[in-house]
């Protein structure tokens, strides 16, 4: 039996080649950068990533990244709203890992028993802050503290999915020890996108 290629088909077919392949990777490596950038002032962390989350749930749907002048306009909005999740999300992490080494060098007494609790604190708020930025995304870069009930929500539902965030924070904090370090800032875009990859099964919304 043969089959026959219509017009609406023949699209699908080339979509996905090399070409395709290598636009999209250098579009995230760009989004990373300027991630990083809009970062540097920390405090315009949260709203740096809320536009770029927001930026790849757009390009997910349809393939197309929002203009210039929507995701300038969502960082801007995104400004006030994300710096307090930036604070905790930086500080909160920074304890944690620093207590969680502390532990293991034997600085702070407790050993395994405490480490291990230590531990899952940090992959559980790893996990949970990644699906938050997901969350977010969907939003149109908006809702911090919707996006984290949405989170919690979600991470109680699917697990996996906690899990999931967490490992590619830390694959990505493990890339970014083992490449030089002016190729760091590309990989926050894949970050970004790994994170909207495995929550896509997450319902929207709480």
């Amino acid at each position: 039996m043969t089959a026959e290629i219509t017009t609406e088909e023949a699209p699908r077919m080339v979509h996905g080649g090399w070409r395709d392949t290598v636009r999209n990777a250098s579009d995230l490596a760009l989004l990373g950068i300027l991630v990083t950038v809009g970062s540097l002032g920390v405090v315009t962390a949260g709203a740096a990533v809320a536009a770029a989350s927001a930026a790849v749930h757009d390009w997910s749907g349809d393939e197309r990244w929002p203009g210039v002048r929507v995701t300038l306009g969502r960082f801007a909005r995104g400004l006030l709203p994300g710096v307090l999740p930036a604070l905790a999300a930086t500080v909160g992490g920074t304890l944690l890992v620093l207590n969680l080494a502390a532990i293991t060098r034997g600085v702070v007494p407790g050993g395994l028993p405490l480490a291990v609790p230590t531990l899952l604190i940090l992959i559980a708020g790893t996990g949970l802050a990644g699906l938050t930025v997901v969350e977010v995304g969907r939003s149109g870069g908006v809702g911090w503290r919707a996006a984290a009930r949405a989170a919690w929500a979600g991470g109680q539902r699917r697990p996996a999915a906690v899990l999931a965030c967490a490992g590619v924070v830390a694959l990505v904090a493990a890339l970014g020890l083992m490449i030089i370090p002016v190729l760091v800032p590309v990989l926050a875009g894949y970050a970004i996108f790994a994170m909207h990859a495995v929550a896509s099964r997450l319902p929207h919304g709480v």
